[in-house]
């Protein structure tokens, strides 16, 4: 079973944009996956990201992420595997199985019935090969139409792949790119042309990889697959009857489900380090959020996690938190009738085993700051990290205490134009504004290509933080132009500069004039 531009598929879906828009999925700048739409465009693969937007100005450009692709083919293995055990997935998009024909009257009805729950489950653009051997099934499947099949005769698989050109080789990975560059070149277009090639030249000249794809195209390859071990289920559900209305009463109840849900990967030698919290009111999930924890959850983490959820869905109730209130759209609306923990990031409990003289005192910190969040928030309680940027203000981040840091830009990138170190000590959330002039009393600017009108002499820091005084050392400039495209701040360029009481200071000299960024206390 084959569907089409999985990467694509998925990544629209997570970002909830429509099927139907034209999408690449990009890795180091590279087209790596393209849909239907965006080929029509002129979008083809191995494309350049700036090629690609040329001739698809509207390309919705999505990052390539293989854990995502994965996962969002998860369900599709699970509704196969209720019609067929026995399913492999040989990579997202594409799984194998043994055609059930025999228990659905055809492998033309088989192919029919499992197509028929796919498309149920949401799944639209489905194809189904059917053959003796893998690779020409997964042939069978790439000819067929959109929720369709196509049906190799048992001994035809020869015969069916004689005609394919041999570019249908370049899904092999890089090695198989390369092969279909050589055999073009040789002057072969077709599986035909290399399977009547005798097989003793080709693997001299061609090497095992080459006879192995021979042996493919001659219908000969008996490649097996291992079918896979559907994984446990891990989910822990409450059920509250009748429905709670208090986010007290609900967050007292999951105590004991919370307990269980470790419990069943404590078994496993696992423990959770992101976890789905779902509220479902009359059969609908009204609360969702995805929980990520920087060591792993306890049940004491679990239950404020759904107090936090729960109260920031009801900011807006009355006494003893009762979620009959009006809410914003999208948050409770209504009593709980069960809270369920889905496990979304599971790892093995000896990578996360406490030293040799424990953990205590780093337990006792982190309770404490959770009881600090559960009286003014969990968004209040923030830590800084550190990430990647140009600008110290650009280098950190804050993130809320308890919660994993995520979609941080990378610290080991070039990031051109930044200040080298030490890192200033002190950093101003709204920079003050400042004067820099030369020996003349001219305010000291920057040109286009870099260059300073005059040597800093004199500066002064607004707000009162500091008068004139002279300069007895600066160093600079670092120019930069950010984010010029989406109006950013545009070109400007930072300067070190030491004044007569020895303290040093970053400032920025930007469109609007001078300000000081940061200081070296």
């Amino acid at each position: 079973m084959w569907c089409p531009d999985w990467s694509v598929v998925a990544a629209l879906d997570e970002a909830d944009r429509s099927l139907r828009s034209p999408a690449a999925v990009l890795h180091a700048n590279v087209v790596e996956v393209c849909n239907g739409p965006a080929r029509a465009e002129g979008v083809r693969r191995g494309q350049r990201r700036r090629d690609a937007q040329a001739r698809c100005p509207e390309l919705v450009l999505l990052p390539a992420n293989p854990d995502r692709d994965a996962r969002a083919f998860g369900p599709v293995l699970s509704v196969v595997e209720d019609l067929r055990p026995g399913v492999s997935a040989l990579r997202p998009g594409l799984l194998a199985v043994r055609a059930p024909g025999s228990w659905y009257g055809t492998e033309t009805a088989a192919a029919a019935t499992v197509c028929q729950a796919l498309v149920e489950s949401g799944v639209w653009d489905v194809r189904f090969g059917i053959a003796d051997d893998l690779f020409t099934a997964e042939q069978a499947a790439r000819t067929a139409d959109v929720q369709s099949w196509t049906v190799v005769p048992p001994d035809g698989s020869a015969a069916f792949l004689r005609g394919l050109p041999v570019h249908v080789l370049q899904d092999d990975g890089p090695r198989g790119r390369e092969l279909v560059g050589l055999l073009q070149r040789l002057g072969l277009r077709t599986l035909g042309d290399l399977a009547d090639l005798p097989g003793d030249a080709v693997e001299h000249r061609l090497g095992s990889h080459g006879a192995a794809v021979r042996r493919r195209a001659r219908g000969e390859d008996r490649t097996l697959f291992a079918a896979r071990t559907p994984p446990p289920e891990l989910d822990a559900d409450v059920v509250f009857e009748p429905p709670l209305e208090s986010v007290e009463a609900i967050t007292f109840s999951v105590r004991t489900t919370a307990e269980r849900f470790l419990s069943q990967l404590a078994q496993r030698q696992l423990v959770a380090t992101g976890v789905r919290v779902e509220a479902e009111s009359d059969g609908v999930v009204c609360s969702a959020r995805t929980w990520l924890h920087p060591r792993h959850f306890s049940a004491r983490d679990l239950v404020d996690r759904v107090h936090w959820q729960l109260q920031s869905a009801g900011s807006t109730s009355g006494p003893g938190g009762s979620l009959r209130a009006r809410k914003q759209s999208g948050e409770v609306r209504a009593p709980i009738e069960l809270v369920r923990f889905v496990p979304e990031v599971v790892e093995s409990a000896a990578a996360h085993g406490e030293a040799l003289w424990g953990s205590a005192s780093d337990d006792l910190v982190e309770r404490g700051v959770a009881r600090v969040q559960g009286m003014v928030g969990f968004d209040a309680v923030r830590r800084p990290v550190l990430q990647g940027g140009r600008s110290p203000a650009a280098r950190q981040s804050l993130v809320p205490w308890g919660e994993r840091a995520v979609d941080l830009r990378p610290v080991d990138r070039p990031w051109p134009g930044r200040v080298p170190g030490p890192a200033p000590v002190r950093v101003f959330a709204t920079p003050p504004l400042a004067e820099v002039v030369d020996d003349a009393g001219r305010e000291v600017r920057v040109t286009d290509r870099g260059v300073v009108t005059g040597e800093p002499r004199r500066f002064r820091l607004g707000d009162g933080v500091l008068p004139w005084q002279p300069v007895t050392a600066w160093a600079g400039p670092w120019p930069t132009d950010e984010g010029w495209w989406s109006g950013g701040a545009g070109p400007s360029a930072r300067f070190q500069v030491v004044g007569a009481d020895g303290r040093a200071w970053l400032l920025l000299r930007g469109p609007e004039g001078w300000s000081l960024e940061a200081g070296y206390d």
